[in-house]
């Protein structure tokens, strides 16, 4: 008989690759609904849900998705420009050599820290191009986004089956190999730091494509507010707060390629597909929304929105920047002015080599072990709340996110559970909270 382990191991499976068909179904229409009820329904999900009742979801998804399920040729322009401009610019652009987190194999990555400057010559290449030299206008993402997702779809199905079959048969590295079901391997991927012609793939989508865009979209909608409304402080704080928290995520690129997205997720259509297409239809969907919704806050109700996601943004910030301080010091250095609380972990990789992870239980990281997601939730609730109440549609980013950040941290305690051992129990005693401090 099956003992019980072996039976949850294998019901985890399934219910894995279970999970992983229901996303790869829904997940790619979802963004075209989404664009569809922010443009066409007002962002009211209850008309969308009267529409699929009404005429049913394949109508819906026939008059929406079809006429741009392969995008257009302008839409395939644009991208190709963006992708292209951005692979130059990762490639080219001088910066400091820094290297990632031991793989669990042994390999470590290595990376060049090159994306403040990317993301100043990509926001000025996009301003001087619309707005000084007239050769598009401003609003062509906003006017075209529906033929760049139908664009993005394909070719990010197209570009993960890609990242599979090279996983398979010529992976970059021993941080490789498949599970045995296909469904299952595109959806997570087959390599744990692809690289193609010396890009480092995760690198690209994460960070060069899917943040790198978000500013340029906000900024079209933005410009689309204004040429049909005129301009809104409603849409000034929420652009004005996103673009410090891209421009703060620049900064801390270097800190971002020892996350959890990079260290433990592999390149398949759960990140790439996400980076590429998910991130920019819903992280801007409350800015999509605000479009034809211009409140009118009023200067104190606007300036306080904004002085408390800006603050949310910076308590964010110093968190995860007291970590790197930390680790690049080995801890030799102070934490709120003193002495930092560590716990010298060890642990073995999947190759039998002994490491050490130093883990911080005091500052910011001694109120609870996740603390830094509660500035990151509040922070995308304050760039949502300008759209104010009467729909759902704004918050659907922030719901989403919330939803994401608590599944990650129980994911990460899983996995540092079985990492560090009696390490982690230790760790855990001194930082007994998950999240939110004195309650979870």
């Amino acid at each position: 008989m099956e003992t019980g382990n072996v039976v949850n191991r294998k019901f985890d499976a399934a219910w894995r690759r279970t999970l992983a068909l229901i996303l790869l179904i829904t997940c790619p229409p979802s963004v075209m609904l989404i664009w569809h009820t922010n443009v066409n329904l007002h962002g009211s999900f209850f008309l969308l849900g009267s529409e699929i009742l009404n005429d049913g979801l394949f109508k819906i998804l026939a008059s929406v998705w079809l006429p741009v399920f392969f995008g257009t040729a302008r839409a395939w322009a644009m991208i190709a420009v963006f992708v292209i401009l951005e692979l130059l610019l990762m490639r080219f652009l001088p910066g400091r050599p820094f290297r990632g987190p031991v793989t669990p194999m042994g390999n470590v990555p290595e990376y060049r820290a090159n994306g403040v400057p990317a993301y100043l010559v990509t926001i000025l290449v996009f301003v001087t191009a619309s707005f000084v030299l007239k050769l598009f206008p401003a609003t062509i993402i906003y006017d075209r986004f529906d033929e760049l997702l139908g664009a993005l779809n394909f070719a990010s199905l197209a570009f993960c089956l890609v990242l599979y079959l090279k996983g398979r048969y010529a992976p970059s590295s021993t941080d490789s190999g498949l599970s045995g079901n296909f469904i299952f391997d595109y959806y997570w991927g087959t390599e744990l730091y692809p690289g193609i012609f010396g890009w480092d793939v995760k690198m690209f989508t994460n960070c060069r494509f899917g943040l790198m865009g978000w500013p340029l979209l906000i900024i079209s909608f933005a410009a689309k507010q204004n040429e049909l409304y005129g301009i809104s402080d409603s849409m000034i704080v929420a652009v004005a707060l996103q673009i410090i928290y891209v421009t703060k995520f620049f900064i801390w690129e270097p800190g971002y390629m020892s996350s959890m997205d990079i260290m433990h997720d592999r390149a398949g259509f759960y990140i790439c597909w996400g980076c590429l297409v998910w991130v920019p239809s819903v992280y801007t969907s409350h800015t999509l929304y605000l479009v034809d919704h211009p409140n009118r806050l009023g200067l104190p109700l606007a300036s306080v929105i904004f002085i408390l996601g800006a603050a949310s943004i910076a308590v964010n910030y110093l968190a995860d920047r007291q970590r790197q301080k930390v680790r690049a010091t080995g801890g030799n250095c102070t934490v709120w002015g003193k002495k930092p609380v560590l716990i010298k972990a060890l642990y073995k990789t999947e190759s039998g080599e002994e490491k050490q992870s130093l883990l911080l239980a005091s500052g910011w990281w001694g109120l609870s072990r996740h603390f830094h997601y509660i500035p990151e939730i509040l922070a995308a609730f304050f760039w949502s709340v300008p759209a104010l109440f009467l729909n759902f549609m704004p918050y659907f980013y922030v719901t989403f996110l919330t939803i994401l950040l608590t599944h990650r941290s129980i994911r990460d305690d899983r996995r540092c559970a079985v990492k560090y051992g009696a390490y982690w129990d230790e760790y855990r005693k001194l930082v007994p909270y998950k999240i939110i401090p004195k309650i979870w």
